[in-house]
């Protein structure tokens, strides 16, 4: 399948706003029937084949939490900072960290905002009737995530692309989508997968396919401390994995 016409952006905006979709991701409320190419794709992955609920893509429960939730947990998450200043040999009374565990609390909430937000949330609106058959390509997302493993940052670039079926999706929601999930403790691997997913769940696209490059700081600052590593993962659900044509159209958009 070759595709002569492409729409193509470069991207570092974001925006917001709900609609119902499967519950892959766990944020949707129905299941949508997809095209029987891209259902075939998707139960051929074990972790995408989740259960109709509030699941994440590896099969947990997704977790989200309110604003008013995070209010309420800020002053015990700093002093569970303040304990990790004394566990490091720290005075957390003296100027420079009287503060701090304040600032760290607050920060880690930012950082990890994601649980606040679902999918739906943000699609208000955002998707649209278009008679559009060729690929739409979305480079070069900001991303900034916490490895899971370690609490340090991973970050990097996400590129996505996915063939419309007769939808297409606004475009800072991409951007969206991107940064709901990466605002979580998170592996690039899962990251990755949620991201392809949510898109197949809200547009029943043709193929979707993301790309991300990042950088992790657990590779960077500490164990075997390789200061230029970058690790790459990639999604590729419907046509984009079952035609070598249009994944390669997609991997050389990209590269270009």
């Amino acid at each position: 399948m070759e595709h002569s016409k492409l729409t193509q952006y470069t991207t570092n905006d974001s925006g917001s706003s709900g609609e119902s979709g499967s519950a892959l991701n766990g944020h949707f409320d129905d299941i949508i029937k997809r095209p029987d190419a891209l259902t075939r794709t998707v139960s051929a992955v074990p972790a995408l084949a989740a259960e109709s609920g509030s699941r994440s893509t590896d099969g947990r429960e997704d977790r989200t939490r309110s604003a008013e939730d995070s209010e309420k947990s800020l002053p015990s998450l700093a002093a569970a900072y303040t304990s990790i200043l004394r566990g490091l040999g720290e005075d957390p009374q003296r100027q420079g960290l009287l503060k701090t565990p304040w600032r760290a609390a607050t920060a880690m909430q930012f950082f990890t905002k994601g649980y606040q937000e679902k999918i739906a949330d943000i699609l208000n609106d955002a998707i649209f009737d278009e008679d559009h058959d060729e690929l739409v390509i979305v480079k070069d997302i900001d991303m900034f995530s916490m490895c899971e493993h370690h609490l340090v940052p991973i970050f990097g670039k996400v590129h996505i692309g996915y063939l419309p079926n007769k939808r297409v999706l606004g475009l800072s929601k991409l951007a969206r989508i991107v940064e709901i999930y990466s605002r979580r403790l998170q592996v690039q691997e899962r990251l990755t997968k949620q991201i392809a997913v949510a898109i197949t769940e809200a547009l029943q696209p043709t193929g979707v396919g993301v790309i991300i490059e990042a950088t992790h700081m657990c590779m960077v600052m500490r164990g075997v401390q390789k200061m230029n590593s970058t690790t790459v993962t990639s999604t590729m659900l419907g046509v984009f994995r079952e035609d070598p044509k249009t994944r390669d159209e997609f991997l050389r958009l990209v590269r270009n």
